[in-house]
């Protein structure tokens, strides 16, 4: 039984039930394609740690709300495991929220979605396992799309670059850590968790470095409440409660269209334009993402699926 029929049998939901998560999903994946821009806004008059310390404030007082149940009974393991995953999520949206400020909006999209290269590939570093074929290809036309993108005159690449790059490499971490901490706990109450415990680091690093202030203008506040709520709490409840109704494959492919949303954003509402080599850089590490995912051989079932089904009916 294919993919998409063990799903529904598994959940007891329709064809109907994962169209509409599906959709969700890929509205959740335009919301975090939107966060480059907001955060780019926002940079204009609120300093980066400030901007987190909102952003994940404001987001877990949302989403706690939402899920106050959870926290019933949380014990001290899942407490351990938000501060754990709370830290690596400041960690690596400090360094693409800086990073912003220095590169281009579609810039960080692409770039930040080399996490999922990064993943497989740091699987096989520390588990000492040798990684698939399809993850080398993706790889090898990823360092090419960063090249294109990234690299200047005398071949230096930019510190926002670089951060967002970090950022990308620190998510796959974060992803690695997830997958640990997630078991035999509530991923809900933990999920809400790990927001707060990023936005008390955002707010003592805006304490340490900065002169913490609220938004003072129109465009400040939009991008702090699209942040919040559009890009972290929304998000991030609309990812729970869709995922478990749309498949494995779906989920990837759909959340692989955030450069994609990034980049529309920027040209629409920033008025910015890639050279000619960033558009093909920005081309090849999306095939290089899209190639990192793909599982061929199970699309190949899928397909001889599909004309069996349609051959039995003819």
């Amino acid at each position: 039984m294919h993919e998409h029929a063990s799903i529904r049998k598994r959940k007891g939901v329709g064809a109907s039930s994962q169209v509409k998560a599906d959709f969700t999903m890929l509205v959740v994946t335009m919301f975090w394609g939107s966060s480059y821009l907001f955060t780019k806004m926002g940079l204009q008059s609120i300093e980066g740690f400030t901007i987190l310390a909102l952003r994940f404030g404001i987001a877990f007082i949302l989403a706690g709300l939402v899920f106050y149940k959870k926290f019933r009974h949380v014990n001290a393991k899942t407490i351990l495991s938000g501060f754990i995953l709370g830290s690596i999520l400041f960690s690596l949206v400090s360094a693409v929220t800086i990073g912003v400020k220095f590169t281009s909006i579609s810039n960080a999209g692409f770039l930040f979605s080399l996490s999922v290269v990064f993943v497989p590939l740091l699987l096989a570093v520390l588990f000492r396992k040798k990684p698939e074929k399809k993850v080398v290809l993706g790889v090898s036309l990823s360092i090419t799309g960063i090249a294109l993108l990234t690299l200047h005159s005398g071949l230096e690449i930019n510190p926002g670059d670089f951060l967002v790059t970090l950022g990308a490499v620190l998510y796959s971490i974060y992803i690695i850590v997830t997958d640990k901490l997630t078991k035999n706990v509530d991923s809900i109450a933990l999920g809400v968790l790990q927001l707060g415990f990023s936005g008390v680091w955002g707010l003592l690093f805006s304490f340490w470095f900065e002169t913490p202030q609220l938004p003072d203008t129109a465009q400040s506040w939009t991008a702090i409440l699209a942040l919040s709520v559009l890009c972290s709490a929304v998000g991030f409840i609309g990812q729970t409660a869709a995922q478990q109704y749309t498949t494995p494959t779906h989920t990837g492919l759909i959340f692989s269209l955030e450069p994609v949303f990034a980049a529309a954003f920027a040209f629409m509402f920033a008025g910015e334009i890639l050279p000619a080599k960033g558009y093909a850089g920005a081309a090849l590490v999306l095939l290089g993402v899209l190639a990192a995912k793909m599982d061929v051989k199970a699309l190949m079932t899928r397909k001889n699926y599909q004309e069996q089904v349609y051959e039995s009916e003819v």
